[in-house]
Order: structure tokens, then C-alpha cells, then sequence
């Protein structure tokens, strides 16, 4: 009978590859391989009875959304639909602790700022340069900008991810007996040895790759948005399913929409771990695409026209509520004083979407180096020691977390490795605050990027462009200073390289080199020139 499914199988897959539809089979491919069973319970390890201590060291929480643009929030003064869906509980992270008005992703895509984040390092120090996506993915978005060569040997992409020789933040906090839950969407490798259970997590619950659906496209209670100008959103409606897994387990359907699914959850292991010291890592996929949102949240949102920003919305009001549900479960359980909350996104909002204003007042989608790709929400909470409505205006990274994090936790940093990272409440809490001046790097390809003291510098080595922006004075790139500027220009291109040598070569090659427009969603670009940047994965 095996061999029977098997024979069809394979006999699908040829009909496919030979029609217009043969980029389903990835997902055919994975549900033969891994099907998806029926929702089951999750039981999370309980913790001890009662605390360890009075001095036990502060539970850690890293809130990750998916793709937020920058004006997806209202606690900037904007927000969605002109500012029309509030997000109070996002608001509050800030509001009550600290936000580091200059905040920085690790990259312009998920998977290489989700490296960084978890390991302290450039992503480029480590070699996880580009975003995991298999051939089939970039074959079918890349158009005439696919690398054909590159994809003979490819690997297998469920063997991209971050090198199990890394040091993780949850690996780091064992030193203090931490217990470290990761929920949500990992991304960062699918094989043994690079999955959550094997970096440094004792539980998991979650899907590891890129992206999932967040209900049933059929459900009677989800609302689809489909962008049909899009190569991507067709990829991912193919391709991507309802499922979960917790820790090796086979995959399972969640209960509810994926937000809401993983709030809860969340909060059953904030119940469970009350009692001891622990890393909660809660990665939503939301508001990145496939867009769904639970129809109660459409609903709500009658006020908005436009379906995709109706939907869209209806995705950031569940995650707003869903994360008021897990600072909820800290007053709860009497541990909202020790336990540090830090919210940022993997990124900027995509200009897939075809939404132009959910990074305004930056220039730049997901994907560019300019400050709508990287440019992102960054708040930090510990009512122990920070004190309500705190502003740090000096540029900080995802790398950073790494450090302010063990710091927090009475843990040394690695003495075997650069870590790029810096703690910033050794800056932030000073009384003056002290300003952190170092480089920030970033690098896709030809593609590269420094920035120091606000001035920034972007380089294209494919065709010899160059961007200078001095952002203390023009923060939303308005001004390209380098013609104007050449001592600048020259002083940043020789740090920018300087930089770059430290770095190593990716781990696997790119597969796709497409130019993306800068100032434009991808179904509203003018018939005439416009700027792009040339982007390599």
C-alpha cells in the first residue's frame, strides 16, 4: 500500500511540475511526508510549587511580531488605517518601561534578524546572510532575477538554518537554571541540530519554517485576503498549512486562529513556569501574510474600505489583544515587577501588501536596507528596575538583546566569540544616559549597509550606487548627501568595509538577485524610473 501512495505520489507531482501549478508540490511533497493531525493538548512542564527565592533573577520575555510596519502601532501618534485601530497593549510595553526611539532589526527579511536576536552577532559574523526558502519559492517570485546555477546543488532547505556551533540566548541562560519555551515561528532550521529543542529550548511549540496559515482558508470564521498581484502570497496559499508542533511531535491543527492559539498558550506556560526563572521566546507570525483574520475582528472594523486594510488591521487588533492576555498572566501571577517584556518586529512592513503607509514616515519595505525595512518598534519593561515612559534616542539592534538580557540575568557573555551585541541598560539607565556610538552593519549581497552616530551610509556594488543620509536631521531619507559630503562619504564607505571584512561567507549561496522598488508597493509602481535597490537571497 506504501508503495501505492508513493507511486501516486510521485505520479502527481510529474503532472504538476508539467502544468501551471507545479509550484504546489512543496506542499504536497510535506503533507505526504508530515501530515497534519487533529488539535491535541498541550502540557507544558510544571515548575516548582511555590518560588526558588527572593532573589531569583528576572523572567525574560522577547515578543517578536512578523512584518509590523512601522505605523501598524499607535503609540507613535499614527497607527493602521489612520490611526483608526488602536493597539493599547503594544503601547503599554512602551508606555510602562522603555523605548528606544532608534531601534534596529537584524535584517531587512525574518530569518537572518532572528539570528541575531537569538545569538548576539551580525548575522553576516555567523554566515546566515540569507532568508531559508527553497528553490520552488524562489524560481517562482524571482521571474528573470532566478540564479539557475545556484539551485543544481542547492541544499536542502529544511538544512538552512543557524549552526548548531552557535551560542543561543536560552543555551546561555542554563548557566542560571533557566527554563526557555519558544512558541510561535522559529525559521532558523528544520533538521536536527539547528531546531529549537536542539539550540537551547526545553519546549516548543510552533512551526519552523517561514511562515503558516493562521485558520483554514475554508473556515466559517476566517477572513481571507489573497494579493493576486503577488508571486509570493501565491506561493505561500499554496503551499503553507494550519499546523503546529510541540517540541518533536508529528504536526497537529491549533484550536483557533494562530494568534489567538499562541497567546493562550503562552499564557498556560507563564502559569506553569511562575515559580522558577524563565525565557519565554513568543515569535507570532502576525500580521505577515498569508492574511487572515478571525471574522469577529473584521467585523469590528466596518469603519475601513479597502479589504486588504480591513484584513490586515483585523490581524494586528487579535495580536494587540493577545498580547494584553500575556501581560495580563504576569499581574495574575504576582510576577509583573521581575519580569522583563521586550517587543520588537523581525522587520518593516512589506511592500507585497500593497499597502503604502504601514511604515510611514520611513522610505523602504521589508526587504531594503532603508529605514521602512529595518527601522522597528523597540520596548523594554521591567518595573524593577525601569522607570515608566524612559526614551533612549541612541540607534540600538536586535544583537543587543542578547547581551541586555544575560546581563539582566547575572550571565556572562561568551569570552570565545565576538558578540556585536552590547547590554543597554549599562547606557539607557545612567543618569545622564550615555550615547552608544559603535557601527551597525548590515549586508545582503552587493547590497551594504553602516550606520554610525546617525549618519548612514548604503552601498550597491552591483552598479556603483551610493545613499548618505545624515539621520539626525533628515531621519526619513529624504536627502542623498553623497555627492555633498565626500569626506563623509569616504570615512563611512572605509568603515563599511572595514566591517564587512570581519564578516564570513554565507553559509549557502544566493538564489535569486531582483531589484525592489524603494518608494513603491509592488502593484503600484509608476511606468517611468524610480529607485530600487538590488536584493540578493
Amino acid at each position: 500500500m506504501k508503495k501505492i501512495l508513493i507511486a501516486v505520489v510521485i505520479l502527481s507531482l510529474i503532472g504538476l511540475l508539467l502544468s501551471s501549478y507545479w509550484y504546489y508540490a512543496p506542499g504536497i511533497i510535506s503533507d505526504f511526508v508530515n501530515p497534519v493531525s487533529d488539535n491535541r493538548e498541550v502540557v507544558w512542564q510544571k515548575g516548582p510549587a511555590l518560588p526558588t527565592g527572593v532573589d531569583q533573577p528576572p523572567n525574560i520575555i522577547v515578543i517578536v511580531a512578523d512584518d509590523l510596519g512601522f505605523n501598524d502601532i499607535t503609540f507613535y501618534g499614527g497607527g493602521i488605517a489612520n490611526g483608526s485601530v488602536p493597539t493599547p497593549n503594544i503601547d503599554s510595553i512602551a508606555k510602562q518601561g522603555m523605548h528606544f526611539a532608534n531601534g534596529y532589526a537584524g535584517n531587512g527579511t525574518c530569518a537572518p534578524s532572528r539570528a541575531a536576536l537569538l545569538t548576539g552577532r551580525f548575522p553576516t559574523r555567523v554566515g546566515f546572510e540569507f532568508t531559508p526558502a527553497p528553490p520552488a519559492f524562489a524560481r517562482l517570485t524571482a521571474g528573470d532575477g532566478f540564479i539557475e546555477q545556484n539551485a543544481e546543488h542547492y541544499p536542502d532547505s529544511d538544512h538552512l538554518g543557524l549552526p548548531g556551533s552557535e551560542l543561543t540566548l536560552p543555551e546561555m541562560l542554563k548557566a542560571k537554571e533557566y527554563h526557555s519555551v519558544a512558541l510561535g515561528k522559529w525559521h532558523l532550521g528544520a533538521t536536527d541540530g539547528m531546531k529549537p529543542n536542539d539550540q537551547g529550548f526545553d519546549e516548543f511549540l510552533g512551526f519552523l519554517a517561514g511562515a503558516g496559515l493562521f485558520m483554514e482558508e475554508g473556515d466559517d470564521q476566517v477572513v481571507n485576503s489573497k494579493q493576486g498581484f503577488d508571486p509570493i502570497d501565491k506561493f505561500l496559499w499554496a503551499n503553507l498549512k494550519y499546523a503546529v508542533r510541540f517540541n518533536d511531535s508529528e504536526r497537529f491543527r491549533p484550536n483557533s486562529h494562530m494568534t489567538d492559539y499562541l497567546s493562550r498558550e503562552a499564557v498556560k506556560a507563564i502559569n506553569a513556569n511562575r515559580n522558577r526563572p524563565f525565557f519565554l521566546y513568543l515569535a507570532y507570525n502576525a500580521p505577515h501574510t498569508p492574511l487572515q483574520a478571525e471574522k469577529a475582528d473584521y467585523d469590528a472594523l466596518s469603519h475601513i474600505n479597502d479589504h486588504t486594510e480591513r484584513t490586515y488591521a483585523a490581524m494586528l487588533r487579535g495580536l494587540d489583544r493577545g498580547i494584553g492576555e500575556v501581560l495580563t498572566a504576569l499581574s495574575d501571577n504576582g510576577i509583573d515587577d521581575n519580569t522583563i517584556v521586550i517587543f520588537t518586529s523581525d522587520n518593516g512592513g512589506a511592500g507585497y501588501l500593497g499597502l503604502p503607509d504601514i511604515n510611514k514616515p520611513y522610505r523602504g519595505w521589508k526587504i531594503t536596507f532603508f529605514e521602512g525595512g529595518i527601522h522597528a518598534p523597540y520596548f523594554i519593561r521591567w518595573p524593577k528596575k525601569i522607570a515608566a515612559g524612559s526614551r533612549y534616542d541612541s540607534a540600538v539592534a536586535h544583537v543587543d538583546i542578547f547581551s541586555t538580557a544575560l546581563a539582566a540575568a547575572g550571565v556572562e557573555l561568551p569570552a570565545d566569540r565576538v558578540i556585536d551585541g552590547v547590554n543597554l541598560l549599562d547606557y539607557a539607565l545612567q543618569s545622564p544616559q550615555a550615547e552608544l556610538s559603535r557601527p551597525l552593519f548590515w549586508r545582503t549581497g552587493g547590497y551594504k549597509v553602516v550606520q554610525q552616530d546617525g549618519w548612514k551610509l548604503q552601498l550597491q556594488e552591483q552598479n556603483g550606487k551610493t545613499w548618505l543620509y545624515n539621520l539626525n536631521e533628515d531621519p526619513t531619507e529624504q536627502l542623498n548627501l553623497s555627492d555633498s559630503h565626500p569626506k563623509r562619504l569616504e570615512n563611512l564607505t572605509k568603515t563599511l568595509y572595514d566591517m564587512d571584512g570581519r564578516m564570513v561567507e554565507p553559509l549557502w549561496p544566493a538564489l535569486v538577485e531582483v531589484p525592489i522598488a524603494i518608494d513603491y508597493t509592488v502593484n503600484n509602481k509608476p511606468a517611468g524610473e524610480f529607485e530600487t535597490i538590488i536584493w540578493s537571497n
